[in-house]
């Protein structure tokens, strides 16, 4: 072969040999991009093979209850299972010595929220507790969850946040109160009529009944007015979860 032909040869074997390469990088770069793209994706790898499951959401999602100081915690109370125990919406009932009040409770888009407030109701955790706070003005709230009544008290662990993002606090919102982000613990709030307040709240439901209950207290005020203990003393007499 000619010495002109045989480098002819030498460059075309070089050139199809850089296009096999980028070719094979192309693919590969293919495949982490549809890989990376599945959410929720675990890659587990036995055998010299790696195999990759996809996640559900339910599968997914764990709560996190850590440890935190509360007056009146109960002890040996424990915490909520870290799986969630409901999805979709549960029928909750607060009965009242001044009458009861029926929630809707949001377990989508407030899984841990309510899954707290269910473990907490089962445990008996809400009865005969005080409604300790009643607002009125730009915050139109009766506050309850605290079995001490002082503002201070709580199950002994706290939760992230949850369905906070574009809150409204409107009439029949229902909400956790707490004392700064996720410090969530068992103390909640009922808003009787539209309030302000800025998106740090989880909205975990709705009442759907009661709401003349909430009103009748409301009328009576609270001592200081605008601001404190409900002149009509409200206590929780129980908290019942539909289906339990």
């Amino acid at each position: 072969m000619a010495g002109k032909d045989r480098k002819k040869q030498l460059a075309r074997q070089r050139y199809e040999r850089q296009q096999e390469r980028l070719r094979a990088e192309a693919a590969r770069s293919r495949r982490l991009k549809i890989i990376g793209s599945v959410a929720g994706v675990v890659v587990i790898a036995g055998g010299g093979t790696a195999t990759a499951m996809v996640m559900t959401k339910d599968e997914a999602l764990k709560c996190g209850y850590t440890p935190a100081q509360a007056e009146g915690a109960p002890k040996g109370l424990g915490t909520p299972p870290k799986k969630p125990a409901y999805s979709g919406m549960v029928q909750a009932t607060v009965k009242t010595n001044e009458g009861d009040v029926v929630m809707s409770l949001d377990a989508e888009k407030a899984p841990c929220t309510v899954n707290s407030m269910a473990f907490l109701a089962k445990k008996n955790f809400f009865d005969n507790t005080p409604c300790h706070r009643l607002t009125s003005g730009g915050l139109n709230v009766l506050q309850c969850g605290d079995p001490k009544g002082t503002g201070m008290g709580g199950p002994g662990y706290q939760f992230d946040n949850e369905n906070t993002a574009g809150a409204k606090y409107l009439k029949g919102t229902l909400a956790m109160a707490n004392s700064g982000p996720d410090t969530n613990g068992s103390q909640f709030f009922m808003v009787y009529a539209d309030s302000q307040l800025q998106p740090d709240y989880t909205v975990f439901g709705k009442i759907t009944k009661g709401m003349d209950v909430l009103e009748k207290i409301a009328k009576a005020g609270s001592d200081p007015k605008g601001d404190g203990k409900p002149k009509k003393k409200v206590t929780i007499q129980d908290v019942a979860i539909a289906g339990t």
